[in-house]
């Protein structure tokens, strides 16, 4: 799935939507003290009331909230798995409200082998079906518009922690008198997700029941544990672990020796590959493409060997393929941070090529190349000539 696959079916989560229909959800209560479940309730989404069917709405959108990579994990479905979650989750999908039920109550008991919580939580399903319309092909076209849709079923699961209630003081203004209120149910945060999925996975239209959508709670930090012995599905590196990867691979090639120019020549032919990849967002890097990125750049000496010892050092794995978006910094922001002592300067990857680290008079100088006169606490700078000495 892709930012807009992702953005299309979240933006649907609202009260009153007609091409979405929840038939069914089904909230199941664990007990942390125990690891077990204490109750698990289903009814027809429709059956709630307004306000509580926006309560969950908000919270499935946030599940489905987050940048690929770093918060959303689109996993591919382990093989050859006892009790597979994929298969558990296509018997849900396609069954019955009944087998469907029973089909998630087995990936709760997944949840909850050897596993002990911090807090009480809240695992909730729907089973849901979104409709998306499809574009007429002209304007004497009988098929399309909003007679011609996409039919698309689907399961997502949201994982929320419970949280002790508030102690207050109130006032009764009958009985005229402070009095200490104790509430002693669990409020359930749905503000907050610590886990998620959907399934199946969607591309452009097309359902993919290889593959499964895991949100994490926090971004950057996926749960290997619920991802093997869940989901049952294949583990992944996060955007930041893929841009570590990266830059360990071409520290090794170069020797930890890359200058200014040379680096936004690297970002200008990562950028310049996703430019041409249709789905910008879907380019990825494998082994020999790093090859000729760092050729194109002028990074010299550059062969295949040195190129596959990087990658068995730093990954092990020379069909290994980097997503392009996880290693390029924000092209057009200033997304590139340089720390000094003496000051920190944000600049973007396209503008690196201003910017030269030297050996001034034996001192070592960053020098910006600038078009316009520089302004200092509103203050005009005069050009001025630096020490006399030659730069080497």
């Amino acid at each position: 799935m892709n930012k807009k696959d992702i953005s299309n079916i979240r933006k649907q989560f609202k009260v009153g939507n007609d091409l979405l229909k929840i038939n069914e959800i089904f909230n199941v209560y664990i007990m942390k003290e125990s690891s077990e479940i204490y109750h698990y309730q289903s009814q027809p989404f429709e059956m709630l009331d307004e306000d509580q069917q926006e309560l969950f709405m908000n919270n499935f959108k946030k599940v489905l909230t987050g940048q690929l990579d770093e918060k959303l994990f689109e996993l591919k479905f382990q093989s050859d798995v006892e009790d597979s979650s994929q298969l558990i989750l296509h018997r849900g999908l396609l069954g019955s409200l009944e087998d469907w039920r029973e089909q998630m109550l087995l990936l709760v008991e997944k949840m909850l082998k050897g596993k002990q919580y911090e807090n009480d939580l809240v695992v909730t399903f729907i089973k849901a079906e979104y409709l998306k319309h499809m574009k007429r092909r002209s304007e004497e076209s009988e098929e399309g518009g909003r007679d011609a849709v996409y039919s698309n079923s689907f399961l997502l699961c949201s994982i929320n922690k419970t949280q002790e209630p508030k102690k207050e003081l109130q006032f009764d203004y009958v009985e005229k008198e402070f009095k200490y209120n104790v509430e002693v149910d669990p409020v359930i945060n749905l503000k907050t997700p610590i886990a998620g999925f959907l399934f199946p996975c969607f591309t452009d239209n097309a359902a993919d029941v290889n593959h499964v959508l895991y949100a994490s709670g926090k971004a950057h930090e996926p749960d290997p544990e619920f991802i093997e012995e869940v989901l049952n599905a294949q583990e992944t590196l996060t955007a930041k672990e893929d841009k570590v990867v990266f830059e360990e691979i071409v520290k090794d090639i170069t020797g930890n020796q890359l200058n200014t120019s040379t680096l936004h020549n690297v970002y200008e032919e990562i950028n310049r590959v996703m430019e041409e990849t249709e789905d910008r967002d879907s380019a990825k890097l494998d082994r020999k493409d790093v090859e000729r990125v760092l050729k194109m750049s002028g990074v010299e000496e550059i062969t295949p060997e040195k190129v596959e010892s990087a990658y068995q050092k730093v990954i092990d794995d020379e069909k290994y393929e980097l997503k392009a978006s996880s290693i390029l910094p924000k092209y057009k922001s200033k997304s590139i941070k340089i720390n000094t002592k003496v000051a920190n300067i944000s600049l973007s990857p396209e503008d690196l090529r201003y910017v030269r680290q030297i050996n001034f008079n034996g001192k070592l100088c960053i020098m910006i190349e600038v078009e316009e006169d520089t302004v200092i606490e509103g203050f005009t700078m005069i050009p001025e000539a630096y020490g006399g000495g030659d730069n080497s």
